[in-house]
């Protein structure tokens, strides 16, 4: 793990984020503090942030939001903060791009522990291409423009792609030949905490195959690595 990792604590209650931030930089920590979405973007433009804990109930722009544009325009971990108790929130939270999330009220102890498992499992993960964050990925007979999230195939066709096959895909892409194992591309995709089953990516890999492959039982793209995981043996370019 990174030696001093610099955490962005965004919260629009005072004595949260301040109380947090505190304890955060007794424990060995860098914190920097935000009350609202437009304060952490400046924050965030003006040094280098290792992981986001974001509140989700905020004024204006709420945690999601902010959280879906980071998710869109960097790599950041980020680990949401939430009042809400109902799964349905914690599954949207993990949707638009959280790796974590912490109900309220929270021990400052437990978040402590996966701030750092967070950090820990991101740092391991094998880098991806350096690529912008919006744009089109060309592959095979395959158009994909990031930013609408669109598929299209050399007949201007659209494949509608879930959300998972959406980052699974992405998470291929920006690795054109190396071998991801399926607990890398839990982490990549969804985070461990969100499907916790390795059968997951696999049933994920199949419908991706369906949709892209010429032949899904026959599969050239999305290659299984027998006691590895799945490469993506296309060629990648960035249109």
């Amino acid at each position: 793990m990174l030696a001093t990792p610099h955490v962005l604590v965004v919260d629009d209650h005072r004595e949260i984020r301040e109380a947090l931030a505190q304890y955060l930089e007794r424990h060995g920590m860098r914190a920097s503090v935000a009350d609202s979405a437009t304060a952490a973007r400046r924050v965030l433009g003006a040094a280098a942030v290792d992981i986001v804990v974001l509140d989700v109930m905020m004024p204006g722009e709420d945690g999601l939001q902010l959280c879906r544009h980071l998710r869109a325009t960097t790599r950041l971990p980020i680990i949401l903060l939430t009042a809400m108790a109902e799964e349905t929130d914690r599954i949207v939270g993990l949707e638009v791009g959280a790796d974590d999330y912490v109900t309220k009220p929270f021990n400052p102890r437990e978040l402590l522990a996966r701030i750092k498992a967070v950090i820990r499992r991101s740092h391991s993960l094998p880098p991806g291409r350096d690529l912008p964050p919006a744009g089109v990925r060309r592959f095979d007979r395959w158009s994909l423009d990031t930013g609408r999230r669109q598929l299209m195939d050399e007949d201007g066709v659209v494949v509608l792609l879930s959300t998972g096959e959406f980052r699974l895909l992405m998470a291929l892409l920006e690795r054109p030949g190396m071998v991801l194992s399926r607990d890398q591309l839990l982490d990549l995709t969804q985070g461990r905490r969100s499907v916790p089953f390795e059968r997951a990516i696999d049933n994920q890999v199949s419908r991706l195959r369906k949709k892209i492959e010429r032949d899904s039982k026959n599969p050239k793209l999305i290659v299984t690595v027998w006691g590895g995981g799945y490469r993506f043996a296309g060629e990648v370019e960035d249109g």
